[in-house]
């Protein structure tokens, strides 16, 4: 391991401030949706803006969070331009292997977003726009982040196509950030649906002692 960040210096140019944008980008965007649907979750405040109308609050902020992807994504491809080449990255091999993950990957987002929606996909649970059931399909039935899976291939696949080692590194900043934001997001919308459950087991409760009532009204 040592020697492998001996040898990073020569591989990635980290003097570059493009490198450390991207990398701040990388970062920024999952930490930024993560707070802003935490906070509506619990105080409505976007709702509120859009006149208690949670539908156009969540379209806004789908383009907010479009928008950031696709500054991000100018950046990424700005800081490996800047960044040095390696022989390794460079041939027929890597650049099959890049063409394999960027379509391998481009397959698990555009899938997943036809399989939630616009909606689904940009955090409506936390606007209270929930789905009817779980989605078990593909590509959910490979993966149960396949967007975030789908996006660090796509990373990848850029960086074996521009043959930077730093494209690489770049990405190993996207997995990490992405395990992070998994691990917040899963357990908390699983708890909103959870949350539904209960109170529609609750609101079944009532009305089958309503009817029971009535029933024993009428003998």
């Amino acid at each position: 391991m040592s020697s492998i960040l001996d040898s990073l210096p020569g591989l990635v140019d980290f003097s570059q401030k493009s490198l450390l944008l991207s990398a701040g980008a990388i970062a920024f965007n999952p930490t930024f949706w993560n707070i802003v649907a935490r906070r509506e979750y619990r105080t409505k405040f976007l709702t509120r803006i859009f006149g208690g109308n949670s539908q156009a609050a969540c379209y806004a902020l789908a383009a907010t969070i479009f928008s950031l992807g696709l500054l991000r994504d100018f950046l990424y491809e700005r800081a490996l331009r800047d960044q040095p080449s390696h022989p390794a990255l460079q041939g027929p091999l890597p650049t099959a292997a890049a063409y394999v993950l960027l379509a391998f990957g481009n397959i698990l987002v555009l899938s997943s977003t036809w399989q939630l929606g616009i909606t689904g996909t940009f955090l409506g649970d936390y606007f209270g726009i929930l789905m009817d059931s779980m989605v078990t399909g593909f590509p959910f039935n490979v993966t149960n982040a396949p967007m975030y899976y789908g996006s660090t291939m796509s990373f990848l696949g850029t960086a074996l196509l521009f043959g930077k080692p730093a494209g690489i590194f770049l990405t190993g900043v996207v997995l990490v950030v992405y395990l992070v934001a998994i691990q917040f997001e899963n357990p908390f919308t699983a708890g909103i649906y959870a949350k539904r459950e209960r109170e529609r087991a609750k609101a079944s409760g009532k009305k089958s002692n309503a009817k029971k009532v009535q029933g024993k009204k009428e003998l």
